[in-house]
């Protein structure tokens, strides 16, 4: 995994070398020459606004690491370029209404991380025919979408739902208990891709007594659900918990723990969140997901530079979004994180300090895990 993983990056971080060194050099010889690109809405050597669309703020990872990564990027990239900003705190007609005002204010390239995928995409279209282009970052927004960079988030769900089988083997039959899910949000479409990809690994495996989707990533709504689950299932007969992400599992973790489940039930997530990669540690939770965002800022800003300019852009591969059937895609492998390789995945790339896991009440996990 780890070995396929690595290549993949590695495959992603040369595409990219490859796409930034002839991009810079065309726009180079363009600024230089006095020739541009027939097709561009900007140059290097002038500078251009660049719009940044993230979708919420509780989830850890937009504000500390999504926004000055891709900031950092694009400055690195284009260091007259200006960086428009807005957060949509989890609402979409927000969204849509900061998309309205970027246009109004001559932002011709979006970097886009949709709320609602389906509800963005009449702004998409409003961008397409103002000229303006559009990446959609991290989940495939609907409309005319120009580029598109993510991870595999098939694959996502899949790594999650057979880490929680292999869990569940351990301890025995895989069907001798219900086990819970708890999915995303029904108006996110990697939430469907996470879905799937589990149920293509425990459908026929295990018995899956209660499903939820919830809305907006909620963990205060997936506390309920699941506390309803094991009301209605019985604390001491559930055997595992999907749960779709961290934000989610944190809500589970404490409806596990005041329903009696039993402790060392697993349970998984998504996003290598701080408080997950400490349950990690104590054994509240089984595993988490980690999404490298480095290289996935980097690709939303050479994909959004490349637009601009009017280079072309290429990806690993194509998606269709129904509006668009050969959207380019440059698309990242995800990382399963458990107890064993925190030190050497979060840790060794700088997500999380050392410090900041092994708090006091961690700290002897942490010792335990060789983690100091």
């Amino acid at each position: 995994m780890k070995a396929q993983v690595i290549g993949g990056v590695l495959a992603i971080v040369g595409l990219l070398a490859g796409c930034g060194t002839a991009g810079q050099s065309g726009q180079t010889g363009g600024a230089r020459g006095g020739t541009a690109s027939p097709n561009a809405i900007g140059s290097i050597a002038e500078g251009f606004k660049i719009g940044l669309l993230l979708p919420e703020s509780k989830t850890a990872r937009y504000e500390k690491f999504d926004r000055p990564y891709i900031t950092a990027d694009i400055k690195a990239q284009c260091p007259k370029c200006e960086v428009v900003y807005n957060n949509a705190n989890q609402d979409p007609n927000q969204q849509q209404q900061q998309v309205d005002s970027m246009l109004t204010n001559g932002v011709k390239i979006l970097i886009l991380d949709a709320v609602d995928a389906k509800a963005i995409a009449s702004s998409v279209a409003k961008a397409k025919s103002q000229g303006a282009k559009v990446v959609a970052y991290d989940r495939l927004a609907g409309g005319p979408v120009d580029a598109y960079t993510s991870f595999d988030n098939l694959q996502v769900g899949k790594a999650q739902g057979q880490a929680l089988l292999d869990a569940i083997k351990a301890g025995g039959d895989p069907k001798r208990g219900p086990v819970v899910m708890v999915n995303g949000s029904p108006t996110d479409p990697n939430a469907a891709d996470f879905k799937k990809g589990a149920h293509s690994v425990l459908d026929g495996q295990v018995t899956i007594g209660k499903e939820y989707d919830t809305p907006d990533w909620s963990p205060d709504q997936a506390n309920t659900e699941a506390a309803g689950a094991f009301t209605a299932l019985g604390a001491d007969k559930v055997i595992g918990v999907y749960a779709a992400n961290d934000g989610m599992a944190g809500g589970i973790a404490r409806a596990m723990q005041n329903a009696g489940v039993k402790k060392g039930t697993p349970l998984t997530g998504q996003d290598a969140e701080l408080a997950a990669i400490q349950r990690i540690l104590l054994g509240t939770q089984t595993m988490t997901i980690y999404k490298p965002i480095r290289p996935e800022a980097k690709n939303a800003a050479q994909l959004a530079i490349s637009l601009a300019t009017g280079q072309g852009v290429t990806g690993t591969t194509t998606v269709d979004n129904g509006a668009n059937s050969a959207i380019p895609a440059q698309i990242i492998a995800p990382i399963v994180v458990t107890k064993e390789n925190i030190k050497d995945t979060v840790i060794k790339d700088g997500f999380w300090k050392v410090e900041e896991i092994c708090t006091a009440a961690v700290k002897p996990a942490c010792v335990a895990a060789g983690i100091s």
